[in-house]
């Protein structure tokens, strides 16, 4: 079989989703409702979210069936390549071999419509007519207005205000699908008008549109939160990458060392490389490394503690690396990983050594999004630069090794940060350490 590229035939598109959670080594500590405190349960989770992902949410079995109106959908894109990085390999004169699993070639650009068509599927089923989310870049929001206008529901989308402004053909391709944009914080909903009057000028943050998202579905009755990342059941749906990627490995005769992907929520990265937990447990030299911005640090920079998942305090308490859900971070080009949190499955990993992070500043991960689409030719996402930007650093160490990163979305829709920084006007934020400590104070009392 050609080892430069791998294709799958779409009978091999896996039937069913893989769930971490059977095979993690410790339990995974419990959600706590924001009001009470205590241990959610399904009750709780009933306003937001339809029956058959809550019980997705906290399913302990190993593989959950993909339904067939799902499955096939995924064919209008999968089984994704992975590719082999022949020509940056040569580049670098490393002696590794570089692959990455192309998950741009979905309709939407990105890894999101993973979990969209299943997370619209299921609310269709329910009788759901709208959807409400956030978004931060605008490669979440654009999924979903399209598996939304699959299914024939409404979408409401609050996108993140200094996305919303850096980003305009992510809007465009949201309302080509349907969808209603509004730039977060908004003055459609309580909570984003209570930011505005806190500071007019705020640029937002995914916390911010996530609690604008859940308020307008918990209030009203024909709608439901749509959300696409950190919670269990989307990285559940995102498990089609990595289980993918092992075949395709297994078909070439490769064993990954290095396995890598950005996180912002946690879902490509989890998507990608969780389903090779169990190969990490019986083999710890595998290395699963998560690749986040020097402007929002929550893996290398945060607590690990029980946090609010949003800035109202209207999501579930969860137990995470967290910088303060009150911590806005600076407006960089990679919107979505401006998130002041990160998925407790993610965070529970890394708090047990299982999985390793890094942090890079914009213009680094943008030196090595240049290099890869000068010899490669695809432009990725800001995001996905941050994995390549790893992938490199890892190759240069000229170790013979086997890396493998997910290449979780394209760029084309981000050529103004391309622009900026071959104009030399990117800055480099880095973790602003007393507005961080600030946020910290706000950490909610448990236990």
């Amino acid at each position: 079989m050609d080892k430069e590229r791998v294709d799958l035939p779409l009978n091999e598109i896996p039937a069913s989703w893989y769930n971490v959670l059977a095979d993690l080594p410790k339990p995974l500590p419990p959600p706590l409702h924001p009001g009470t405190g205590q241990p959610l349960v399904a009750a709780d989770l009933a306003p937001i979210f339809p029956m058959a992902l809550i019980e997705q949410e906290m399913s302990p079995e190993r593989w959950i069936p993909i339904p067939e109106e799902v499955r096939a959908l995924y064919k209008i894109w999968r089984p994704t390549p992975l590719i082999r990085a022949v020509r940056l390999e040569k580049a670098l004169k490393t002696s590794c071999r570089i692959y990455f699993k192309n998950e741009s070639v979905s309709p939407a650009g990105s890894h999101k419509l993973n979990t969209a068509l299943a997370q619209a599927y299921y609310n269709k089923l329910a009788g759901v007519r709208r959807l409400c989310t956030e978004t931060g870049a605008g490669q979440w929001g654009s999924a979903l207005a399209f598996a939304t206008q699959v299914f024939g529901l409404e979408c409401t989308i609050y996108m993140v205000k200094s996305s919303y402004r850096q980003k305009p053909y992510r809007r465009s391709l949201m309302h080509i699908w349907g969808g209603k944009v509004y730039a977060s914080p908004s003055r459609h909903t309580k909570s984003g008008r209570a930011v505005l009057a806190a500071d007019p000028k705020s640029p937002g943050s995914l916390g911010i549109a996530i609690s604008e998202a859940v308020e307008d579905a918990a209030t009203h009755d024909d709608a439901k939160y749509s959300l696409g990342s950190v919670l269990n059941h989307v990285i559940l749906h995102q498990s089609v990458i990595g289980l993918e990627t092992k075949r395709q490995l297994e078909l070439i005769g490769e064993r990954p060392d290095v396995l890598i992907g950005c996180v912002g929520g946690g879902s490509n990265f989890g998507g990608f490389s969780l389903p090779f937990l169990p190969d990490k447990l019986s083999r710890p030299d595998l290395r699963l490394i998560a690749v986040e911005p020097s402007a929002c640090p929550s893996l290398t920079k945060g607590v690990y503690a029980y946090d609010y998942g949003d800035t109202a305090k209207l999501a579930p308490i969860v137990k995470m690396y967290t910088l303060g859900h009150t911590f806005v971070p600076e407006g960089i080009h990679a919107g979505g990983l401006r998130y002041h949190g990160t998925a407790p499955i993610v965070a529970h990993l890394a708090n047990l050594k299982i999985i390793e992070a890094k942090a890079y500043t914009q213009n680094a991960v943008f030196e090595g999004a240049l290099q890869f689409a000068r010899t490669e030719g695809f432009i990725p996402a800001p995001e996905t630069a941050h994995a390549i930007r790893a992938a490199i650093d890892e190759a240069r160490k000229d170790d013979g090794k086997c890396i493998v990163f997910n290449y979780s979305g394209h760029g084309h829709f981000d050529m103004s940060a391309y622009d900026d920084h071959l104009a030399g006007k990117l800055e480099d934020y880095e973790h602003p350490e007393e507005k961080i400590a600030e946020a910290l104070q706000h950490l909610p009392k448990v236990g």
